[in-house]
């Protein structure tokens, strides 16, 4: 189950769709939450109107030929985004008393130094090391504290073709702590 979960065919199609489609419209695993059940039941509606209004302009066939795909993508490449992010040859996972908020978002979590318009439609998320020490640095900000801190460029820097390499790092090996 842990090989067949942690593949990358899996990872990049069929567990990001049922994730963002399925698992987080379903407000079941935040029935402690008023707060997040209100959330998601809202954002639920926006998209079955959003859904709504697309069939009723483009008709239900046109609106899956173009919807599906732009799903497809979007998941795959929020799940890359994610993935590539957090799963790095340097990576560091620590557990339990030794762990450390800092070490954690430092070491286990990447740089991912992309091209300026990248940064832009991400929203910063590249700079994900610094987002993990703080996340209330609004995202437009980040590059300032790479400006600010220029040793926090080096820290698990990933291009996109060091993110490529990446795919084959699927099992994590506790005993080697790789």
């Amino acid at each position: 189950t842990y090989r067949l979960e942690r593949s990358w065919l899996m990872r990049f199609t069929i567990a990001p769709v049922v994730y963002f489609m399925v698992y987080l419209r379903l407000p079941f695993y935040e029935l402690y939450r008023v707060s997040h059940w209100k959330s998601i039941i809202i954002c639920n509606i926006g998209l079955i109107g959003f859904i709504a209004a697309g069939v009723m302009l483009c008709g239900l066939q046109a609106f899956l030929i173009i919807f599906t795909p732009a799903i497809f993508i979007a998941t795959a490449l929020g799940a890359w985004l994610t993935y590539v992010q957090h799963q790095f040859e340097t990576t560091v996972w620590v557990k339990a008393p030794n762990w450390r908020i800092y070490n954690a978002a430092l070491y286990g979590s990447s740089y991912y130094d992309l091209p300026a318009f990248l940064h832009w439609f991400t929203g910063n998320i590249g700079i994900h090391h610094v987002h993990h020490l703080c996340a209330r640095i609004p995202f437009y900000r980040l590059p300032q504290i790479l400006k600010d801190y220029p040793a926090l460029k080096e820290i698990n820097r990933l291009t996109l073709t060091d993110s490529l390499k990446t795919i084959r790092l699927n099992i994590w090996d506790d005993d080697k702590k790789r």
